[in-house]
């Protein structure tokens, strides 16, 4: 097994624990992390872009000028696409954007962004993280402690001291165990697991 680190609030080492090897010790595949960062990016999509087609936009039905004899093209409406102000062929309309990759795709494609952060030596583990209060000013000292820049960090579970302590600090987030995802982990430099998420991580992608 990996060894990591073990770290208190405060920044001081406390010890190492034991990283599993079938989460963190992982044969690295992009193409993957590609795969599914593009299907998450794509599930967020809104989707309601829209434009009118000519049977939508706003104008007479009348016929523009007589067929013949005008020296010019032939027009029967005003909301033909070739005038200003008319209908737009193949616009888009609104529509669903998701679509799903297999299961294990996604779970070694997590395992395989942790890996990397883990290789790359951007992941702390600390053996709990607990304000006293709700504090901005507290959340921002652990972060100078740690010297982390865009951190993410993964809690066992929902704790809103710690979450709206957070949550106006720019380029950083506070995540739990349970949502933990391959676009976070690559989006944000560092990783920062509690003693207790980062067990059970282990106990659901081993």
């Amino acid at each position: 097994m990996a060894l990591c680190d073990l770290y208190n609030i405060k920044g001081e080492k406390i010890g190492e624990i034991e990283v599993k090897d079938e989460v963190f010790n992982v044969e690295v595949k992009p193409y993957l992390i590609h795969e599914v960062v593009k299907m998450q990016l794509a599930c967020r999509r809104r989707g309601t872009s829209s434009t009118k087609t000519r049977g939508e936009v706003k104008g007479s039905g009348r016929k523009l000028y007589r067929q013949k004899g005008t020296g010019r093209s032939r027009q029967g409406s005003i909301t033909s696409p070739l005038h200003v102000g008319g209908g737009k062929v193949f616009g888009p309309h609104p529509r669903d954007y998701t679509y799903k990759v297999p299961k294990k795709v996604r779970r070694y494609a997590l395992k395989s962004a942790l890996t990397a952060t883990y290789r790359e030596s951007n992941m702390k583990v600390i053996d709990k993280l607990e304000l006293e209060k709700i504090s901005t000013k507290s959340f921002t000292n652990i972060i100078k402690t740690f010297n982390l820049t865009k951190p993410l960090f993964v809690i066992d579970r929902k704790d809103d001291t710690i979450e709206k302590s957070a949550r106006n600090i720019p380029y950083v987030k506070v995540l739990r165990v349970e949502g933990l995802n391959v676009y976070d982990v690559v989006r944000y430099d560092q990783l920062v697991f509690t003693l207790d998420a980062l067990r059970k991580a282990e106990e659901v992608l081993a």
